[in-house]
């Protein structure tokens, strides 16, 4: 979405302008940052901030006008909204309350900056075009991670394993067969998905599909209630065990939600920020242990984890780790 915004100021307004992840991300409510990528641009000599907004189902427009309200707030920055795409209704009322947003191709709308460009408008897809579910993420994964790959899984089964029910099964195998990746065959009373690549091209062809399973991050005072030892090492800790990247000064796990759920009956105290004898705890939107066998999360949603780290050490180490995938 980033670079389809960029391509579209570049063709219809000339403007060739990079964009970078805006610094004040930190400043904002978290179920801000964790709706929307913000990023910072300048548009006709202005500083903009570009809200790409990353849910799979939008909420109602009065949540998102609220929430573009508030990162403007935040930020002290004119904001444009940015979405796949808008019905003609939702286009008016944005209009109408003066909202800046953009549909990569088809509309931009900058008030602020006296821009109304008008081309044509898109239906929103009848299918999600962007990330699919976590569950149907940790079932692929979890498929990946086997060996020998062999192309052919039960749903069924393989979230069973993980904890979730059949409809859930059910539905995350819809979304991976409307997603092109494989699909699906009866055999007696169960389902079974078939895809006809190897792992690596599974992987290849689903990435731009698959986001980061970290909700959010917290920095935790440990406790002896707090049982660190069942957790999965994550993020730089994880990956400075697998490449030659260098201990981080500080320790970070992954937690399932109900490993979250847990810690927090049991009182764990969080701190605002890293403090000497703080450990970094990931909330992960499904189970960090895809990968039996090992203290550490597994390669596939640790590279996820850690794809949009700026740090070119860290992404070195990536490199690195992907050089060692299972396949």
């Amino acid at each position: 979405m980033e670079a389809a915004v960029r391509a579209y100021l570049r063709d219809a307004l000339g403007i060739d302008t990079p964009t970078t992840p805006w610094s004040g991300a930190a400043t904002l409510p978290y179920f801000l940052v964790d709706a929307f990528d913000l990023n910072a641009l300048t548009m006709l000599g202005r500083p903009v901030l570009l809200a790409i907004d990353k849910r799979a189902d939008r909420p109602g427009l009065a949540t998102i006008r609220a929430q573009i309200d508030r990162i403007r707030e935040g930020s002290g920055l004119p904001v444009l909204y940015a979405t796949g795409a808008l019905a003609s209704y939702e286009r008016k009322r944005l209009i109408e309350q003066k909202v800046p947003f953009v549909v990569p191709g088809n509309q931009l709308y900058l008030p602020d900056l006296g821009v109304d460009l008008r081309e044509y408008f898109r239906k929103p897809a009848a299918q999600p075009q962007s990330e699919i579910s976590p569950a149907a993420q940790a079932m692929l994964i979890a498929v990946l991670l086997g060996k020998p790959w062999s192309g052919e899984w039960e749903p069924a089964e393989v979230l069973g394993r993980l904890g979730y029910t059949a409809m859930t099964a059910s539905r995350a195998a819809r979304e991976l067969v409307a997603s092109g990746i494989a699909s699906a065959e009866a055999v007696g009373r169960a389902r079974r998905l078939k895809t006809e690549r190897t792992a690596r091209e599974t992987w290849e062809y689903i990435k731009p599909l698959l986001r980061s399973p970290v909700k959010r991050r917290v920095w935790v005072l440990p406790t002896p209630d707090l049982g660190v030892r069942e957790f999965r090492l994550a993020g730089l800790s994880a990956l400075a065990q697998q490449s030659m990247l260098a201990e981080p000064a500080w320790l970070t796990c992954a937690l399932s939600p109900a490993q979250w759920k847990l810690a927090s009956q049991q009182g764990v105290k969080t701190v605002p920020e890293r403090e000497p004898g703080t450990l970094q705890l990931e909330l992960w939107n499904y189970s960090p242990a895809l990968a039996p066998g090992t203290a550490l999360v597994d390669p596939l949603s640790l590279m996820l984890s850690l794809q949009s780290d700026t740090d070119d050490r860290v992404q070195q180490a990536l490199a690195e780790l992907e050089e060692h995938l299972p396949w």
